[in-house]
Order: C-alpha cells, then sequence, then structure tokens
C-alpha cells in the first residue's frame, strides 16, 4: 500500500458498527479503507449464536453474521485492511494513522474498536491462559468434551457461555461474586440445566487462585463472603465471563481525546470527539449500550454525520 493513498475515510475495528458504517459510505463513492488488527466481525465472530439481531427469527451463529457483514461491505467496495494502528495525527487537511503496515491518510476517521473482555486479575490467570484459562466459549469449549469446567461470572455472557458450555462439559461450577444478574429468561435457562445436574451455581463466592500442575489447571480457590471460609473447585479448564473493557489504549495518549472514567470514549452528540473529523461509533463509546443491533445502527448513523462532515471539507 503506497503511505500517501489517501481514503475519504478511515474505520479503526471490524466489527458490526465499522461494517454498518462501510456500508453506507461505500454505497455513497465515499472511499472506504477499514483496518483491523484481530478477527473481522469482534467479538460477535466468536460467539455461538445471536439470538437477538432483527432479521433472524431463528437466530444466526455469529461467524455467519459477521461473515454476511463483510461481504456485504466489500460488495459496494470497501477495502480492508489487517493491521494495528498505533497513533491519530492531523497532518494538514488530513488525518495520518500510524499502522503496523505503514501510514494511512484519510479525510475523516471512525474509532469503532469495540471491547475485549475483562481479566479477574487473579494468580494463575496469566499463567496459564490457552493452557486451561480461556474467554471464549466458542473457541475453546470442544476442547473440555466430558470434562469439568469453571466459569466466572453472573451476567448474561456468563449465563449464555454456560449454557452453551453444557454441550461438552460433564459438570460447570458456576462462580458468581455476589448474585446472578443474567435476564430472567436466561435464569430460567439456567435452572434447567441447575436440575439437571449439569451446572452448579455458587452465589456470593470469590474467585482467589487459579491452580495447576505440569502445565494444566487443576482446580480453582475462592472464598464463601457469606462464612468466610475458604472453597476449592476442582477442574480441568477454566471461563471467566466477567464482562468487557474498552479497547482505547492506544489511544490514551492523545491529549485531544476524551475518556469517560473507565476508559470510553466521548463523543458530542454527533458522535465526533473533540478533533474535528473523528468520530466514534459502537461498542468503545461512552454511553453506549453494548447491543449488536445498536452498534449496526450506531454505525450507519455515524455514516451519515461523516457525510456532512465531508461535505464542508
Amino acid at each position: 500500500m503506497s503511505d500517501k493513498k489517501t481514503y475519504d475515510l478511515a474505520i479503526i475495528g471490524g466489527g458490526p458498527a465499522s461494517l454498518a458504517a462501510a456500508i453506507y459510505t461505500t454505497r455513497e463513492d465515499i472511499s472506504t479503507v477499514v483496518i483491523e488488527k484481530g478477527v473481522l466481525g469482534g467479538l460477535i465472530a466468536i460467539t455461538d449464536k445471536v439470538e437477538n439481531y432483527p432479521g433472524f427469527p431463528q437466530g444466526i451463529e455469529g461467524l455467519n453474521l459477521s461473515d454476511n457483514l463483510r461481504e456485504q461491505a466489500e460488495r459496494f467496495g470497501t477495502e480492508i485492511v489487517l493491521g494495528e494502528v498505533t497513533d491519530i495525527a492531523t497532518d494538514g487537511n488530513l488525518k495520518r494513522l500510524t499502522t503496523t503496515d505503514g501510514d494511512i491518510y484519510a479525510k475523516a476517521v471512525l474509532i469503532a474498536t469495540g471491547t475485549d473482555f475483562k481479566k479477574v486479575d487473579i494468580p494463575g490467570e496469566k499463567e496459564f491462559y490457552a493452557k486451561g484459562v480461556h474467554y471464549c466459549a466458542t473457541c475453546d469449549g470442544a476442547f473440555y468434551r466430558d470434562k469439568r469446567l469453571v466459569l466466572i461470572g453472573g451476567g448474561n455472557s456468563a449465563v449464555q457461555e454456560a449454557l452453551f458450555l453444557t454441550r461438552f462439559a460433564s459438570h460447570i461450577d458456576l462462580l458468581v461474586r455476589s448474585e446472578l444478574k443474567a435476564s430472567e429468561v436466561l435464569q430460567h435457562e439456567l435452572e434447567d440445566m441447575v436440575h439437571a445436574g449439569k451446572i452448579t451455581v455458587h452465589l456470593n463466592t470469590a474467585t482467589d487462585e487459579i491452580v495447576g500442575e505440569n502445565g494444566k489447571v487443576t482446580k480453582v480457590l475462592g472464598t464463601d463472603k457469606k462464612t468466610g471460609k475458604p472453597v476449592e473447585f476442582p477442574t480441568d479448564g477454566v471461563f471467566v465471563f466477567i464482562g468487557l473493557k474498552p479497547n482505547t489504549g492506544f489511544l490514551r495518549h492523545i491529549p485531544q481525546l476524551k475518556f469517560d472514567e473507565v476508559g470510553f470514549l466521548v463523543t458530542n452528540d454527533d458522535l465526533q470527539t473533540p478533533i474535528p473529523g473523528v468520530f466514534v461509533a459502537g461498542d468503545v463509546r461512552s454511553g453506549a449500550t453494548m447491543q449488536i443491533a445498536t452498534a449496526a445502527g450506531e454505525g450507519a448513523a455515524a455514516a451519515l454525520k461523516i457525510r456532512k462532515y465531508l461535505e464542508t471539507l
């Protein structure tokens, strides 16, 4: 790619907000490049099944939805580049994106980098990552056929992934720090698995350490918060689903950008940052609802705002 090749719009991230925006912009002949450092589709690409995206009454596999969005964006002319953006700077009337594959120039930028899984930050978590500690049930669940598992978390994603993992695991211990926060529908499904003996729910249980030997996880140590007594859960693997954090670390050094207390990007009502021509959409934006449908909707809305911005140049 020529260092001086200029696009109307450069989109950082390849999730639903990004691809929806690209569909709108490229249909209007706004030259658009999408830069993704990992898996195109973001977290939906590693989601087993999406049940609440409009237009799919029977649900759709996350990877298939991701592929559909990519195919539609490319059909209209979106260019997709695999690489990691490390900086955004103003260069005259353009924005210069520093990437691992050279500089990319654009008249406008859309940040749609989404979120990543939070870590528990306890001893053993980092040491046994991908050796018994996982953050994606769809990716790694099949490795634990007829094995015992510990799953950490009590929200919607934790319960959804626990239900998915019952396809493989012989038994799952679900460790919940306080109370279950999953939706009522999911809690009813969870109850069915509890009654079937597939899942045991441990409320008010803190997770203290992941223990292993010979390079394999063997147990999880915790504390019963009501009694203060230590508890222990033998296991072959651990899955962690305790929430999401924004992918904004590569932007924190840019003083003009504003972040909320958690690290999500703050924008005005036009989805624009304090840097003219730099917009934000999807889960990485402060105030986002963390839903695929709203991320795609924000991507479309951002595309319309960007079109208006480009018309002023």
